[in-house]
C-alpha cells in the first residue's frame, strides 16, 4: 500500500514539474523578443564600460566616465543616422537622373561583351516592386516608430546595466542555487570578458574595413566616399550581411559615375573583404573566440527568421555568449572535457569545472577592468 502511494506521488511530481517546464517554455517563447531586447542593452552596456574604462584609468570617477561614454555612444548612433540619412536624400535625386545614363552604358558594355540579358526590363520589374512598397508606406511608418521605441528602451536599459553592472550580477547569482553559483559566476564572468573581446575585435575590423573603403573610393572618385565608408565600417559589425549591404550603395554611386567605376568599386569591396577575411579576423579570432564560420553563418540567418532584422544585428554576439556558455555548462558539466576560454588563454583544467576547485580569485584577479554585464 505504502509503495503504491509513492509511485503515485512520484507520478504527480513529475506531471507537476512537466506541466512546469511547459509554462516556463511557453513564456520564454512569448517572452522572445523582449529577451532579445535585454540583450541588446547588456551588449550596448558592454561598449559603454568599454568606453568608461578607457577614462577610468586616468582616474576619472566611475559616474563621469560612465556618462561621457553613454554621450559619445548616443553622438556615434546619432552621427551615424544623419549620415546615412543625408547620403540618401542628397544621392537620391541624383541617381534618379543618372541612373537611366548609366543603365544604357552598362547594357551597351553588356552587348559589347556578348551577354544577352534586358537590364532594363529588371529594372521594370524592380520599379514595380518599389511602388508596391511605397503603396504600403503607412505600415511602414508605423513599423518604423516601433523600432524608435525598441531603440529607446534598449539604450536607457543599457545605462541602467553599464551604470552599476555588479548589482544586477549579483542579483543573477541570488536567484539561483548555492551549489551552482561558482561555476555561474564563473560562466557569466566569461560570457562577458568574451563579449568585450570580440566587441573590441569588431571594432578594428570595422576601422580597417572604413580606412580602406574611404581610399579606395577617393581614389575612383566615387562620390560620399566619407559617408559610404563610415556605413561600411559601421555594418562590419554585421557578419557576412553587413557588407553585403554596405557594397550595395557605393556600387550604385560608382555607376552613377560611369559603368567602370561601378565594376571597380564592386572589385575593391571584394579585395577588402578578402583581406580582413583572410588576415584581420583570424588575428582577432587568436585573441578572442574562435567560432567554426558554419555555425556563426547559420546562426545569423536561423536569428534572421525568428526575429528579423534585429535578430540579424545581435545573432554575433548572441552567438559568441552562447558559445562560451556552452563549453562552460556543456563541454565541461556533461562531457567531462576542458572547456575552451576566450581571449586565447587555452584550455581551463578540468577540475576547474567539475567543482573540485580552489576558491575563485578576486573578482579584480582575472580582468583588471571593472565588471561589465554578462549574458
Amino acid at each position: 500500500m505504502m509503495g503504491e502511494r509513492s509511485t503515485i506521488t512520484d507520478f504527480i511530481q513529475r506531471v507537476l514539474v512537466l506541466i512546469v517546464l511547459v509554462g516556463v517554455t511557453a513564456l520564454l517563447l512569448k517572452l522572445a523578443y523582449l529577451l532579445l531586447l535585454l540583450f541588446g542593452s547588456i551588449v550596448l552596456a558592454v561598449i559603454i564600460r568599454l568606453i568608461a574604462v578607457q577614462m577610468e584609468r586616468l582616474r576619472i570617477p566611475h559616474g563621469i566616465s560612465t556618462g561621457v561614454a553613454v554621450i559619445v555612444l548616443l553622438g556615434v548612433i546619432l552621427g551615424c543616422i544623419w549620415i546615412f540619412g543625408g547620403l540618401v536624400a542628397s544621392q537620391f535625386s541624383t541617381l534618379r537622373e543618372q541612373l537611366p545614363e548609366a543603365l544604357a552604358r552598362v547594357q551597351d558594355l553588356a552587348d559589347d561583351w556578348g551577354i544577352d540579358y534586358n537590364l532594363q526590363s529588371a529594372v521594370d520589374a524592380i520599379g514595380a516592386q518599389a511602388s508596391a512598397i511605397f503603396q504600403r508606406a503607412g505600415g511602414f511608418m508605423l513599423t518604423a516608430g516601433s523600432i524608435i521605441a525598441d531603440l529607446i528602451l534598449v539604450l536607457v536599459g543599457a545605462v541602467f546595466l553599464a551604470a552599476d553592472p555588479d548589482f544586477y550580477r549579483r542579483g543573477v547569482l541570488r536567484l539561483l542555487p548555492k551549489k551552482c553559483e561558482q561555476l555561474a559566476a564563473r560562466t557569466l564572468d566569461d560570457s562577458g570578458h568574451g563579449l568585450r573581446l570580440w566587441l573590441a575585435g569588431q571594432a578594428l575590423a570595422s576601422l580597417f574595413v572604413g580606412v580602406l573603403s574611404y581610399v579606395g573610393l577617393t581614389v575612383l572618385g566615387v562620390p560620399s566616399a566619407f559617408a559610404l565608408a563610415i556605413i561600411a565600417g559601421v555594418l562590419e559589425l554585421i557578419p557576412y550581411v553587413g557588407p553585403i549591404l554596405a557594397a550595395v550603395p557605393a556600387i550604385v554611386l560608382g555607376l552613377s559615375v560611369d559603368p567602370v567605376t561601378g565594376l571597380w568599386t564592386l572589385a575593391i569591396y571584394i579585395v577588402i573583404q578578402q583581406l580582413e577575411g583572410n588576415i584581420i579576423t583570424p588575428l582577432i579570432q587568436k585573441r578572442a573566440v574562435e567560432m567554426p564560420p558554419l555555425v556563426l553563418l547559420f546562426s545569423i540567418f536561423a536569428a534572421g527568421v525568428l526575429f528579423g532584422a534585429p535578430g540579424v544585428i545581435l545573432a554575433a554576439p548572441l552567438t559568441v555568449v552562447a558559445y562560451v556558455m556552452i563549453q562552460h555548462l556543456y563541454i565541461a558539466q556533461v562531457l567531462g572535457r576542458a572547456p575552451i576560454l576566450p581571449g586565447g588563454n587555452g584550455k581551463q583544467p578540468e577540475s576547474n569545472e567539475r567543482g573540485d576547485r580552489s576558491p575563485d580569485p578576486p573578482s579584480g584577479a582575472r580582468d583588471a577592468s571593472p565588471r561589465t554585464p554578462a549574458a
